[in-house]
């Protein structure tokens, strides 16, 4: 199953960006031969201003067509990770090619947008800066994968 990680904004270089980018390459050596990946990311920009609306329109032209849909949002479940690994291994399980994830812009994610969603999660109660929330993503991504391999990487 592949993954697209859908986010309003651009991370540039820096820690952030290589912490992404070794969970990304962690994820996507660990589950290949579980089914899952690769980790694509897709970066959007509502350049005109248009608020969650305008930002929406963006992230849904990114999700692929028949993706199971998580979104981030406050308002979410949390889940543990076993939890987590094993709605991945469902949707793989049940024949879904895809999987896409969005996280919206500062103003949160349009409730049409949210609506559409498969499953929305929240990583807690606090508020996270984006590219935080990006590198927590990347790393339960790939501790979902090791979770399903097996691998010692989760120990609960």
């Amino acid at each position: 199953m592949r993954v697209t990680l859908c986010a309003v904004g651009r991370l540039r270089t820096g820690p952030e960006r290589d912490l992404i980018d070794d969970y990304t390459t962690r994820f996507d050596r660990t589950g290949r031969a579980h089914g899952l990946g690769p980790l694509a990311e897709v970066e959007v920009e509502d350049r005109k201003g248009g608020g969650m609306a305008a930002e929406a329109a963006l992230l849904s032209r990114a999700v692929p067509a028949g993706a199971a849909l998580i979104v981030l949002d406050e308002r979410g479940q949390q889940m543990t990770s076993p939890e987590f690994a094993a709605k991945l291994a469902g949707w793989r399980d049940g024949g879904r090619q895809d999987l896409a994830i969005l996280i919206g812009g500062a103003d949160g994610l349009d409730p049409a947008l949210r609506a559409r969603a498969d499953l929305a999660i929240s990583f807690g109660a606090m508020v996270w800066p984006h590219m935080l929330v990006r590198v927590m993503l990347a790393e339960q991504l790939y501790r979902a994968a090791s979770i399903l391999a097996g691998s010692p990487y989760h120990r609960a």
